[in-house]
Order: C-alpha cells, then sequence, then structure tokens
C-alpha cells in the first residue's frame, strides 16, 4: 500500500468565478481523523465530493492511491427505492456476506466423498483471511446492532415512502457496514438523536480507516477529530487536535500575528468559552452562534500568510509520538 491514502497536488477548483480550492496541496495518511470547518461557501462539500470521485479538480491532481477504497455519505443520498430498508443496508455488505456464505457452502463441500479437497481449502484459506480483515465473521449481528443505534426505520419498511432523515439514516448505516478505507461525511449527525450520535462517535473513535468529517456539531469534532483542516478564501489550513483546540490555536496565532482588533479578539475567546461550557448542547440555535464564530475568525484572519505546500495528516497512532 502507498504511505498516503489521498493526495490533492496543485488542486484548483471553481465554480464560475468563485475558486474555492486554489493551488491546493494535501496528503493523507492512513486512519486520520478530521474535520473540515470553514465559512459557508467555502469549499467543504466540494472537497469531499472531489475525494470521493463525484466531481473534478479544475487543475491539478486529485487522487485516490491504488487498493485503497472510498465511500461518502452526502446531505441527499440516494437509495434504491425499489428494495426495502433492510435490502439498502444489506447492499453495503453484499461484497462480504457473499464471502462468508461461500465459506460456509465450502464447509458443506468439504464433507463430499468426491470433493477437491486441495482446491477447496485454498479458496477456504483465502477467504478466512478476507473475512478476518474485515472482522465480518458476525456480521449479521453488526448489521443489526448497526441498525438499532442508527434508530433506523423497521426492516421491512419501503424505502420510497421514508423521510429525507430516514434515508439520510439507512445510508449511513449502509455506508458503516461496507467499511470504506476513507470514510467521508457530511453532516453524519443530522437527523440523528443524542444516544445515536454517542454510538457514531464511538464507532469512528475505533474505526480502522480515514475519516474525514464536515459538521456544525461541533461537540461531535471535539469527541472524534484529532485534525481540524480549516478552508478558507480557496487556502487549506491544518491545525493538530479536535475543535476547541482549533479554537484556541488559532485565537493564539490571530494574536501573535498582531490582529490588533481587540474588540474581535475578546468575542473569539468569548465564542471558545461559549463552545467549551455547552458540551452538551446539540441545538440549531448553536450553528447560528458557532457559524458567526467561523465568519468572524475569516475576517480576522484576512491577512495571514502560511507556506502550506504540503499538509501531511498523519493517522491517529501516530499523534503524540
Amino acid at each position: 500500500m502507498a504511505e498516503f491514502i489521498y493526495t490533492l497536488h496543485k488542486a484548483r477548483k471553481a465554480h464560475g468565478d468563485k475558486v474555492v480550492l486554489d493551488d491546493v496541496t494535501l496528503s493523507f495518511l492512513p486512519g486520520a481523523k478530521i474535520g473540515i470547518v470553514g465559512p459557508n461557501g467555502a469549499g467543504k462539500s466540494s472537497l469531499i465530493k472531489i475525494m470521493a470521485g463525484l466531481d473534478e479538480v479544475s487543475n491539478g491532481e486529485a487522487k485516490l492511491m491504488d487498493g485503497y477504497t472510498v465511500g461518502i455519505l452526502l446531505q441527499e443520498p440516494k437509495l434504491d427505492e425499489s428494495k426495502s430498508v433492510l435490502e439498502n443496508v444489506q447492499d453495503g455488505v453484499a461484497e462480504t456476506k457473499a464471502m462468508v456464505d461461500r465459506f460456509n457452502a465450502i464447509s458443506a463441500e468439504l464433507a463430499e466423498p468426491d470433493a477437491d479437497y486441495d482446491t477447496l481449502l485454498a479458496e477456504m484459506g483465502t477467504l478466512q483471511e478476507e473475512i478476518d480483515h474485515k472482522n465480518a465473521w458476525d456480521l449479521d449481528s453488526q448489521l443489526e446492532q448497526a441498525m438499532d443505534a442508527l434508530r433506523c426505520p423497521a426492516p421491512d419498511a419501503d424505502v420510497s415512502v421514508l423521510s429525507g432523515g430516514e434515508k439520510r439514516r439507512v445510508a449511513l448505516c449502509q455506508l458503516l457496514l461496507r467499511k470504506p478505507d476513507l470514510l467521508l461525511l457530511d453532516e453524519p449527525t443530522n437527523h440523528l438523536d443524542a444516544e445515536s450520535v454517542q454510538w457514531l462517535e464511538q464507532h469512528l473513535e475505533k474505526y480502522p480507516g480515514t475519516v474525514i468529517a464536515i459538521t456544525h456539531d461541533r461537540y461531535f469534532l471535539d469527541n472524534v477529530a484529532q485534525w481540524i483542516l480549516e478552508l478558507d478564501r480557496g487556502r487549506a489550513y491544518p491545525y493538530e487536535g479536535n475543535y476547541s483546540t482549533y479554537l484556541d490555536t488559532k485565537a493564539t496565532r490571530l494574536k501573535v500575528e498582531g490582529q490588533k482588533d481587540v474588540k474581535l479578539q475578546r468575542r473569539l475567546t468569548d465564542e471558545l468559552q461559549w463552545v467549551r461550557s455547552n458540551a452538551k448542547a446539540r441545538q440549531t440555535k448553536s450553528r447560528a452562534r458557532l457559524d458567526r464564530y467561523e465568519e468572524m475568525a475569516a475576517a480576522a484572519d484576512k491577512t495571514r500568510k502560511f507556506d502550506m505546500e504540503e499538509i501531511q495528516i498523519p493517522p491517529g497512532p501516530r499523534l503524540g509520538s
């Protein structure tokens, strides 16, 4: 496998006259847990769509390394409306389920007197390695637990009549069970209750692949993210740590760089304190205030100049070592 799971090299993306990525070079290592933040229209969704292969850069290069898989949760995901909820969720593990079924079939074939033991045992060994790697021996149990934790509709429910929120929960469940190496999430906590969000946080903390999430739920980022990637006016700026660390580091950096707007600096500090004191809040009204924080921070940050020719975001296990 390559050292990096995904790379952008001098990538540029424009929507008409608006440039959302401007000569950006990023290198992501396997296992990283990354939150993407930035003002509305900064290109957050555009970036993960490019990484998912759903969009292309205008110039430069964007590449998923060979041997890796990618999956994305869109804000309006598409499901197979001819199938039930359970069948849609099972689509996420169809390949893995086929391997488990084949393994079990081989076990039965080995009992036949004229079985080709060498061939069957070789195939069985290969399947066992794949199933072990995917931790899929209890696949049915994993599926049931995930559907329950995410409050998916009844397994036999008709997908065509589900609400938008219900479809997102089914799509999220399907994607998590598929276990892509690069997991891209656009507002994953939307339409989830507090218990489901807590389960999702715990699941992603242990997720073996790279997770990149866009979310207004800053407490989710505090609990999951190990890096924050800020997009602002076409550039990308990395901060090591969770969202609270990002707020603290950014406020300090702006101060060190000589920003003179003392009133704005005080507001930034107040917002950080508010975030820390409302760690249990997951209300819609929180979003507006946090969005205002990002807009203020962007306004205060217009003069900063960083040399960001290459950003290497390491995997979780290497942090602090």
